[in-house]
């Protein structure tokens, strides 16, 4: 049986996993830092997480990370997304240091 191991970048990299089973999601720690920033959603990024992923950290697969920081998007990350929500952004440097990308 084999295990599945996920890129640094992934939301699923600390949930337990076999080729022929998943276990419960596991959230992996964003920690608030200094240099974190606050922002207030403009109508560019309105339902799209992954845009401003690539907008901060040059990718797009870090979408995820709003809602391990802010916990009132994680019932629907992509729809709670919207203009004038304000939320916490952590910094790329702190983003790597905390992933290990």
């Amino acid at each position: 049986m084999a295990i599945i191991n996920y890129a640094a970048n992934n939301p699923y990299r600390k949930t337990p996993q076999t080729s022929w089973y998943i276990s419960n999601f596991v959230f992996r720690p964003i920690q608030p830092a200094s240099d974190d920033s606050i922002i207030t959603l403009s109508q560019q990024y309105q339902y799209r997480p992954d845009k401003l992923s690539q907008d901060l950290y040059k990718t797009p697969a870090y979408w995820w990370v709003f809602c391990i920081r802010n916990p009132f998007l994680r019932p629907d990350p992509i729809w709670n997304f919207t203009v004038g929500t304000t939320i916490y952004v952590p910094s790329a440097i702190h983003l790597t240091k905390m992933l290990g990308s």
